[in-house]
């Protein structure tokens, strides 16, 4: 928003939270639906109730993945899910997500196997994702990795509150609020500033937020409020999808961003807890050598080449 350019440093979804190829996988078959060797649907139970959660690997078959999302999804929807049970579910959730986003040859049998009342949040996410693959493959592949710290964002309950009484305030819809959040930065995860100089967890820039900025750049709830006064500004309306989507792009003046925006703002619109898995997606990092996921605790003062890098933390 602070920024009149869309080329950043984006995060996993966050980031977001949120980037592309390598690890995700390549070759002439990555696409190929043919490794599909399980018949059937792996769907949940229908009172929507998890047992353990698959593991924390790429799916290498569309009847994988669609395990993957529907346990982490179903953990993600049900209240007696334990915090350390929801944050997996997030991770194993976003995985699957950005698995999904770079195999579009996998859509038809995932589609097939999937329960139907997945459907949905699937073609947001998987939709979303494929917005931010297609922003950033305008630009060179990275071949440092970023000068950012990596922290824990606030809490989940916390963040919603501010995200809410934006909401109140401005009129703008909190689940935008979040989308924006996790995409800019994690949901607060990046502290650092963008290519274009953006701060804070909304990012920025100084003339941006001396204008309707009120407080301190970096403090979440200050950021949230200043993007809601910010939106509400550009003619943000509930009641007007265009509308919607004209403030969107003048936060970052470029439709695939407000694409991806929208899809995840739906998704917690249909289902506010979905909130709570956006909440735990790790940064994940995308480089000339595939996907790197910066853990909490990630503290560069200055851009590292992604080999060192790697060497350093295989």
């Amino acid at each position: 928003m602070a920024e009149t350019t869309t080329r950043r440093a984006l995060a996993g979804l966050a980031a977001a939270a949120l980037l592309t190829t390598g690890a995700c996988g390549a070759g002439e078959d990555a696409d190929s639906p043919s490794s599909d060797r399980r018949p059937g649907s792996a769907t949940s139970g229908s009172d929507g109730v998890t047992g353990a959660l698959p593991p924390l690997r790429r799916a290498e078959a569309p009847w994988e993945v669609v395990r993957q999302i529907e346990a982490s999804e179903a953990a993600i929807r049900d209240a007696r899910t334990s915090p350390r049970d929801l944050a997996a579910a997030g991770r194993l959730e976003q995985l699957a997500y950005r698995t999904l986003a770079v195999r579009p040859g996998w859509d038809a049998r995932v589609r097939e196997l999937l329960a139907p009342r997945w459907r949905s949040v699937v073609r947001d996410n998987v939709a979303a994702r494929r917005e931010m693959v297609a922003l950033q493959a305008e630009y060179p592949a990275n071949e440092t990795v970023p000068a950012w710290r990596i922290v824990r964002p606030r809490p989940a309950a916390e963040l919603r509150s501010h995200y809410e009484a934006a909401e109140a305030e401005f009129g703008v819809g909190w689940e935008y609020l979040a989308a924006i959040n996790l995409i800019e930065t994690g949901m607060g995860r990046i502290v650092g500033d963008s290519v274009a100089g953006a701060k804070g967890p909304m990012q920025f820039i100084d003339p941006t937020w001396e204008q309707y900025g009120e407080g301190d750049v970096t403090d979440p709830e200050d950021a949230i409020m200043a993007a809601g006064r910010y939106l509400a500004a550009r003619g943000f309306d509930a009641d007007d999808p265009a509308a919607i989507d004209d403030a969107i792009y003048a936060y970052n003046n470029d439709v695939r961003y407000v694409r991806a925006i929208r899809l995840h703002a739906q998704v917690m619109e249909r289902n506010p807890r979905a909130f709570l898995g956006y909440h735990a997606w790790d940064v994940v990092f995308s480089t000339a050598r595939g996907d790197v996921t910066l853990p909490v605790g990630y503290d560069e003062d200055s851009p590292v080449p992604v080999d060192r890098w790697l060497r350093a933390n295989p």
